[in-house]
């Protein structure tokens, strides 16, 4: 009757540099943090609030891995998939990641990541090849 939903949207800036890793079959994968902000007023003055993000990454995991570093700002769609397991005291533990179906970079990691330059502009889709389109981060609607 009615399908569901599990989207996931977010723009910020990756907090530690990509952890590379292969599956046994040797298909790459990497995963990585995201911080965004929310800035909201709280009685006279602002606020605000970071949430911090665990991303996992699969399509193209070897050249994002080479591109995305600490302060890289991207934008992420993907899914939410959270995992459970017992501990060494049989305690219930959890871990709630976004599995990226896609990422943009908003500006790539150029060895002192300074933004503004018209080459730091690039992106990357879920096809097997890099787009070639520039994204303006002017150009975003938030």
């Amino acid at each position: 009757m009615f399908g569901d939903i599990n989207r996931v949207t977010l723009m910020g800036n990756v907090t530690k540099d990509p952890d590379l890793r292969y599956t046994p079959s040797g298909t790459a994968v990497i995963s990585f943090s995201l911080a965004t902000n929310r800035r909201y007023k709280k009685g006279e003055e602002w606020t605000d609030e970071v949430a911090y993000h665990n991303l996992v990454v699969w399509n193209q995991a070897e050249q994002l891995a080479q591109r995305i570093k600490k302060g890289t700002r991207i934008y992420v769609e993907g899914r939410v998939q959270t995992k459970s397991w017992d501990d060494k005291e049989g305690k219930k533990q959890y871990k709630t990641e976004i599995i990226s179906e896609r990422v943009i970079l908003i500006s790539r990691f150029e060895g002192d990541n300074q933004q503004g330059s018209n080459n730091s502009n690039s992106s990357v889709s879920e096809t097997s090849e890099p787009l070639n389109d520039s994204i303006d981060p002017n150009d975003l609607p938030f």
